[in-house]
């Protein structure tokens, strides 16, 4: 599957003993024979002759396996990866390499942390912080004028008991966010994508 998301969604339906075994198998696995496909199921090698595959298709790796696990919830994520890193510890953390979690946003500087605040609902801003590290929260306050970071104080201080679930959407909506507008140039995420350029 293309998109991450869905991925991680059809993750999810799997019983959890085979959820970490499928990801490890998505890392590993780089390319396949289409008469391989074509015994496991003739329709998939089908779609894949139409839409011009030939010799081998690029179907997992690495870099699909680290977009899946950003789009999981941070328990299934946690889970996947410490049953990968038993059998492999390697690959468990050329994964992590890749990914980018909601604690990482402290590698966005103060200008970059801003367009991302633009993008956000303020409710999934202050969600987002219900459970945030002091570091991210102080990135965030301080990428904001005094008036806007004293109401989102208020905000967050009148949030009652939310539960872990919306708190970890409301993350991972911001993290979609920063890594869209990384994607299209607008912020640079400090350690990622190799050094400056002078």
């Amino acid at each position: 599957l293309e998109d991450p998301e869905q991925t991680a969604t059809v993750l999810k339906e799997l019983p959890e003993n085979l959820q970490a075994d499928v990801v490890y198998r998505m890392a590993i696995l780089e390319s396949i024979q289409p008469g391989v496909v074509a015994e496991i199921d003739e329709v998939l090698s089908r779609e894949m002759q139409a839409q011009g595959a030939m010799g081998t298709a690029k179907v997992g790796g690495i870099g699909a396996v680290a977009e899946m696990l950003n789009s999981l919830d941070k328990s299934t994520e946690t889970r996947i990866l410490a049953t990968i890193e038993e059998s492999n510890p390697d690959l468990a953390e050329q994964i992590r390499e890749l990914m980018f979690t909601f604690e990482d946003m402290v590698l966005i500087d103060q200008r970059g942390m801003q367009l991302v605040i633009k993008e956000v609902p303020q409710q999934d801003l202050v969600l987002a912080l219900k459970t945030a590290s002091e570091p991210i929260k102080e990135l965030i306050f301080g990428s904001m004028s005094q008036r806007a970071a004293e109401m989102l104080r208020e905000d967050l201080e009148v949030l009652g008991p939310v539960k872990v679930a919306d708190v970890e959407k409301a993350q991972q909506n911001l993290v979609k966010v920063a890594r869209k507008l990384e994607e299209e140039g607008k912020i640079i995420i400090g350690g990622r994508g190799g050094g400056d350029v002078v």
